[in-house]
């Protein structure tokens, strides 16, 4: 019987196959790298709002501590953004014509909330709780990063799956003391695996179900 292909078909085939088994893996790879780049999680990438907020000015300029502004951070899921009143409490008396502020002014005059764009903003299917986060020693630094440095503000993490993972699989890294959490210029001990232990064991942290579905996807 006459061979129907020829001998060369056998290389070809195997060469054919490899060469399409490597093109799917660097699809895939090139896929992941997108997933997880800048461009998609909007990384240091400032935000445009009805007015340039200075979170560095405030902050270490003028030492308002995240909470005065942020007034349900520690009770509860929603950190709040501060309604125009508290903006006018100061801006009333300071820098009360600049015309940078003129939309505050309006909001204040007429009732009408600025809308701020949210930076930190999750998946209608992720559950976050600021609240619990604060109680158990995490900062704000921790998933903020150095907004106090931030003359505007932007993302300085990913916020997928896989970031928040890294701290509820080992949130010894990260803790630190309750009366530490809004300080930005706060130094971890040099045994921070050893001291986080302590404080997760002391705030009753339950490590054993920070990895359970159902903490985020409720």
């Amino acid at each position: 019987m006459a061979q129907i292909f020829h001998p060369s078909f056998k290389v070809i085939s195997r060469a054919s196959i490899v060469a399409t088994l490597i093109v799917l893996a660097s699809v895939g790879y090139v896929a992941e790298e997108m997933y997880r780049s800048g461009y998609m999680t909007n990384e240091n990438i400032p935000r445009e709002q009805p007015v340039p907020f200075s979170h560095e000015h405030h902050y270490n300029g003028l030492g308002i501590q995240c909470a005065y502004c942020h007034t349900s951070v520690e009770k509860s899921s929603f950190a709040g953004i501060p309604p125009t009143h508290t903006c006018m409490t100061c801006h009333s008396q300071i820098w009360s014509n600049a015309p940078i502020l003129q939309p505050v002014r309006t909001s204040y005059q007429t009732g009408k909330p600025l809308e701020w764009i949210r930076v930190h903003d999750l998946p209608d299917f992720v559950y976050f709780n600021h609240s619990i986060h604060v109680a158990k020693g995490m900062a704000c630094q921790a998933c903020h990063g150095d907004i106090n440095l931030m003359p505007l503000t932007w993302r300085t993490k990913s916020l997928q799956m896989r970031w928040c993972l890294e701290c509820h699989r080992q949130p010894e890294k990260f803790i630190r003391p309750k009366e530490e959490v809004y300080n930005f210029n706060y130094k971890p001990p040099e045994d921070q695996t050893t001291f986080g232990l302590k404080l997760v064991k002391e705030y009753g942290v339950k490590t054993q179900q920070l990895t359970d579905c159902s903490i985020c996807h409720r």
